[in-house]
């Protein structure tokens, strides 16, 4: 498994993403927690994350067709804790492609199953229930699934930093008709012929694969113009 150490500036898109501010500061030289800042393509700008955990959780953030965009630590939160009111900051919101959106908060399971964490995690819920908003705990059993996250994680890297629009994309596999499934190599071969590589277009869920099996150059890929493009959950429970 290899580590993406990240030290330049963001070149992925001209002009910039959409500007965001951290609620709080992410990425402070304090303590023994790895932080640092990933290239986002999602967004087009330099995400802080907090933590390898973290860093890991944003390959699916950006593999998932089912979520647009996300915010690291989007606002802070004062919720009712007995007769206490306590401060918290999400690690993250997602957009999701339905119109909805989910607070979201990284934590080995380790961690969250410890009782006075889950008493916290419980009244955040809650807090946030009342507001009719979603907040969902994502632990390392979630996020760090293997084949899945490595074969994620090395489709990301190989993907182009600029890609097709989905109109494009679209249109050329509708024209290729029922040449699907073939390996990718194959598939790699095919789509370099029409400026397009399968790289972006499994990002786009445009085209699936196992990802339950490693991914290697005679996985098979199919077509997906069918369906919403959704070709894994980060949690069948979760709902995304």
């Amino acid at each position: 498994m290899f580590r993406i150490s990240w030290k330049g500036t963001w070149r992925g898109r001209s002009p910039d993403g959409i500007a965001h501010q951290p609620a709080r500061d992410v990425v402070r030289r304090a303590g023994g927690i790895v932080r640092g800042k990933f290239p986002s393509r999602k967004n087009g700008r330099m995400v802080r994350h907090e933590g390898l955990l973290e860093l890991d959780a944003l390959y699916l953030f950006e593999a998932s067709p089912l979520v647009v965009s996300y915010k690291e630590q989007p606002e802070k939160i004062r919720y009712p804790d007995g007769r206490r009111l306590r401060r918290y900051t999400p690690d993250f919101e997602l957009s999701l492609s339905n119109g909805s959106s989910v607070i979201v908060e990284v934590k080995p399971k380790q961690n969250a199953d410890r009782p006075d964490i889950r008493r916290k995690l419980n009244a955040i819920a809650d807090f946030y229930l009342r507001q009719g908003r979603e907040f969902v705990v994502l632990t390392d059993v979630h996020i760090r699934l293997e084949p899945r996250l490595e074969n994620l994680r090395l489709v990301y890297h190989r993907a182009p930093r600029v890609r097709p629009t989905a109109l494009k994309a679209t249109l050329a596999l509708a024209r290729l008709g029922d040449v699907f499934p073939m390996t990718l190599s194959s598939a790699t071969h095919l789509l370099s012929s029409i400026n397009l590589d399968p790289y972006s277009l499994l990002m786009a869920g445009l085209l699936v694969c196992d990802l339950t099996a490693p991914f290697t150059h005679c996985c098979l890929l199919d077509s997906n113009l069918e369906s919403n493009h959704e070709w894994f959950r980060l949690s069948d429970r979760l709902g995304f």
